[in-house]
């Protein structure tokens, strides 16, 4: 039984210890709205060239573009309809991003169909 209860506390002290440590990633969101003439392939060439960064910029790690629900508020002059989430290493990462190749690249595909983009970055 001693080595029982020994284990579950190890595993809880672990288990705790993993959740305090907040990570240092930091996560970049990008809400867009497309132009109304951009064509589905279009868009979802752009979602797939973002899928494809962290291949192009070593410092993104995932990237998500399935969104699950998007809210606009009632109010809003241009109405959102897609979500493209980055999570880039470090806050560093992020910044190195800004003007970078891999950027530079996505973005020929991304901004002539970009209608409006709003962004939020956050991090622990």
């Amino acid at each position: 039984m001693k080595p029982l209860l020994t284990l579950v506390l190890a595993f809880g002290l672990t288990a705790a210890s993993a959740l305090a440590e907040a990570p240092k990633t930091v996560i970049h969101f990008i809400t867009v709205a497309f132009k109304s003439d951009a064509t589905p392939e279009q868009i979802q060439a752009v979602l797939d060239g973002a899928q494809k960064l962290p291949g192009q910029y070593k410092g993104i790690t995932r990237v998500w573009t399935k969104a699950l629900k998007v809210q606009n508020v009632e109010e809003a002059k241009v109405k959102k309809t897609h979500l493209i989430a980055m999570e880039f290493a470090d806050e560093a990462s992020l910044k190195a991003y800004a003007e970078s190749d891999a950027q530079k690249k996505w973005y020929e595909i991304y901004l002539p169909i970009r209608q409006q983009s709003t962004t939020f970055d956050v991090t622990n």
